[in-house]
């Protein structure tokens, strides 16, 4: 997997989720057991702007690699 795009500042849910690999209810299962405590809050996800270092935490979080490696 590629290393984040530097070039964006900030991303929507749809972004983040396709930046990680991942679909958005994929993105969404994610934040819910590692991020929100009540359900309700999920919500707030669509409208939510997520930041390059939310992402590799997210990224830690869901155990996919961080950069793509070549063996060598």
């Amino acid at each position: 997997m590629a290393a984040l795009n530097h070039a964006h500042t900030h991303y929507s849910e749809t972004e983040a989720a396709k930046e990680l690999g991942l679909t958005v209810d994929e993105f969404r299962d994610l934040i819910r057991d590692h991020i929100v405590d009540k359900e309700d809050e999920l919500r707030n996800t669509r409208r939510a702007i997520f930041h390059p270092s939310d992402l590799l935490v997210l990224r830690l979080l869901s155990g996919r690699p961080t950069a793509s490696t070549t063996p060598g």
